[in-house]
């Protein structure tokens, strides 16, 4: 090659290589996570939106709610118990975890504790050779679902409690729990705190301090060193919060963010546990629970009252869709299975769901938006409707008010709607409000404040082409992981 060609040559691929720097995309670091953000056990554990609770003790035989301590062991003696069919019944109606009541108030174990007679070892279930935790975390393990357990810390039966001593026999009953029976996925701790009881004989009221008693701080802690992965459900966290009510309903407006110095378990406010905080200074996951029935145990005068699945579906709503999760309680019957009418509607509530949700009519489709984060395709609006929840749009830096822009392409009729913020960075969108385009102006459809980790809203039947989504915050830029629509009918 002469001197002259090869200079020519050169040229061009110092051309070509110029033209490739210039126009290629740089990488943009992402927004800047808020100052209050969820671990990623949290979100996981929040996208599995509905588990269950399983309570059983000896109360199913006398028909109480809250035995007193009091109760003949002889009559726990299940004929059918199948901890198996609880299992594959609550992972067929899409359940992620089972909780179990090891122990209730009444102090009754449904294992074999060293440390007390009052347990299953001394009761007929097979002859005193029973140990229901293991059969219950064995089928969880099985069917691949988490176990929870459940350790009330009120006990009306054991002669300490109300002393020092209770704290250490509460102590060595969790760390039985939480050693012999792998990893248990969450610790239930509600704010039962004292009153009448038989305790051991004496037959009084005891009460408790329940800002000191329990020295939950330590407790804690002691879970946390046995189960490291474990998540801690209370009124007061530290992981997982009371929604201020057993019916299952989060607030219309629920902030994920909490101000932990405000809470106390078993005294902590409900109107503020079922909203959160904004200026929050921890993150708590809201669970709501509630009972498919109404009691918490099984009576066989509520097999008539199983809530219907239309019922359970307004539940869900008001609960995984309003940025929670739903905590369902399935109680077993005196045979040890779940009764026929509960799995009826549980199953019927699955397809319900799977009937409404299984096609998002908006996956796929274009979406734009008036800004993006550092104008990066990483951050694009064409990111809400792509299906992941990894992948999000953010607005550009500084903006506290945005616009999301979707193109369904043709005429459409829908009549729920999901949104979905992405939680890893925080909780910011403090109001929305969607409207579907009218000829030539815009019509509102739907709104609300809080979003987080899914808001779902349901309204009457809407046909549109293209729809409009403003957003705001009242602090860092707001983001949007998915932004779906579906149609019931």
């Amino acid at each position: 090659m002469k001197v002259k060609d090869l200079l020519i040559v050169t040229i061009l691929i110092s051309s070509l290589t110029l033209f490739s720097c210039e126009t290629e995309v740089k990488d943009v670091p992402p927004p800047a996570p808020s100052s209050v953000i969820p671990t990623e056990s949290q979100v996981e554990y929040q996208q599995m939106e509905m588990i269950g609770f399983i309570h059983f003790t000896v109360n199913t035989f006398t028909d109480k709610e809250w035995g007193m301590g009091d109760e003949d062991i002889s009559i726990f003696n299940p004929s059918e118990l199948d901890t198996e069919q609880w299992v594959k019944v609550a992972k067929e109606a899409g359940l992620k975890e089972l909780i179990l009541t090891a122990k209730h108030h009444d102090g009754f174990c449904l294992w074999p504790s060293a440390y007390t007679e009052h347990s299953v070892k001394n009761s007929p279930y097979k002859d005193g050779k029973g140990d229901i935790v293991k059969e219950f975390t064995d089928a969880c393990k099985k069917y691949g679902i988490k176990a929870g357990l459940y350790l009330s810390p009120w006990d009306r039966n054991h002669a300490d409690y109300g002393k020092p001593e209770y704290i250490e026999y509460y102590r060595n009953q969790l760390t039985e729990l939480l050693t012999n029976y792998g990893d248990i996925s969450e610790i239930w701790f509600d704010g039962a705190n004292g009153g009448d009881g038989y305790y051991g004989g004496a037959n009084e009221e005891r009460r408790i301090d329940k800002l000191t008693y329990y020295d939950w701080d330590n407790t804690i802690a002691l879970v946390k060193k046995l189960q490291p992965n474990i998540l801690v459900f209370s009124d007061a966290g530290p992981d997982i919060h009371w929604i201020g009510n057993e019916k299952g309903f989060a607030g219309e407006t629920f902030w994920s963010t909490i101000d932990k110095s405000k809470l106390v378990i078993g005294g902590s406010e409900s109107a503020y546990l079922n909203a959160g905080d904004p200026n929050g200074n921890s993150w708590i996951v809201g669970q709501c629970d509630v009972s498919i029935r109404p009691g918490w145990f099984y009576h066989a005068k509520e097999d008539d009252e199983v809530k219907t699945p239309e019922h359970l579906l307004d539940i869900y709503y008001k609960s995984v869709g309003r940025n929670a999760i739903l905590l369902l309680n399935l109680p077993p019957d005196r045979r040890g299975l779940l009764h026929e009418n509960d799995v009826k509607n549980l199953n019927t509530f699955k397809q319900m769901r799977d009937q409404i949700f299984d096609d998002n009519l908006a996956k796929g489709k274009e979406a734009t938006a008036d800004t993006y984060w550092g104008s990066h395709p990483d951050y694009a609006a064409s990111k809400i409707t792509d299906g992941s929840f990894d992948t999000y749009w953010a607005a550009e830096q500084g903006k506290k008010v945005a616009t999301l822009n979707l193109d369904l392409g043709a005429e459409t009729s829908f009549d729920h709607l999901v949104l979905q913020e992405y939680t890893p960075l925080g909780q910011r969108v403090s109001s929305f409000t969607v409207y579907a385009q009218d000829g030539e102006s815009w019509k509102e459809i739907t709104g609300g404040t809080t979003i987080g980790l899914k808001r779902i809203l349901t309204f009457s039947e809407v046909s549109a082409s293209k729809l409009k989504l403003e957003l705001e915050t009242t602090g860092d830029v707001p983001t949007i992981a998915e932004w779906a629509i579906y149609n019931a009918e």
